[in-house]
């Protein structure tokens, strides 16, 4: 197997009610279980908010372009639920608790939380939506991380995300960044998301450059 210098971070910007963030969240498992020696950063945008949703045909168009891209087909219970507001609040919430306090356990939860919004149409709009999954996994969030705010935690790595984003020039999500050393570098997923696996290669050529 594969191993990366300990001093590689890679950072992932996204919301786990995206799409796009969707079908790049294999790339994530790929990496990580190439290079287990990489600091992870699953950094939430919070972006649905339950007023940013664009009509249903705008939804259908995203989603048939994903599809097309990253040669999937999105669920039927998924698409159930497009005509309702998408809000990522709470998800927010417990992926900066986990990513915090947790942080083996984060990209679990995500797997977990992605599979159950997009393969099984669970909106994950209020605290029993995520019982099975917390259960499963056998963690426990407080309680104030349900409640239908953003808690102070996601408010200051908002202001991280903000910032790096003002580095890579672009508000775009998802985003996928490996940083080595001092050089933070972005790499381009659409490239991978027919073949999550191939990434490896793009990875390790990164760090061939830098021994």
């Amino acid at each position: 197997m594969t191993t990366s210098r300990p001093s590689a971070q890679l950072f992932f910007l996204y919301d786990n009610h995206c799409p796009w963030s969707y079908v790049v969240t294999p790339l994530i498992n790929e990496i990580t279980e190439a290079f287990p020696d990489i600091e992870l950063h699953l950094w939430h945008t919070a972006y649905f908010d339950g007023r940013n949703d664009s009509n249903i045909n705008s939804k259908n168009a995203i989603l048939d372009e994903v599809e097309d891209l990253a040669n999937i087909n999105f669920s039927s219970n998924y698409q159930d639920i497009l005509d309702h507001s998408t809000n990522s609040t709470l998800s927010a919430n417990l992926m900066t608790w986990a990513q915090h306090k947790t942080p083996k356990l984060a990209l679990a939860l995500l797997n977990a939380l992605q599979q159950a919004h997009f393969e099984q149409g669970n909106k994950l709009a209020k605290q029993s939506d995520f019982d099975d999954i917390i259960a499963t996994l056998k963690i426990s969030p407080p309680a104030k991380i349900f409640k239908d705010k953003l808690v102070n935690d996601v408010l200051v790595q908002l202001e991280e995300i903000f910032s790096l984003q003002e580095i890579i020039n672009t508000e775009a999500i998802p985003a996928l960044l490996l940083a080595i050393d001092d050089e933070l570098i972005l790499l381009n997923h659409n490239f991978y998301l027919t073949e999550p696996k191939a990434i490896i290669d793009a990875v390790q050529l990164e760090f061939n450059k830098h021994t």
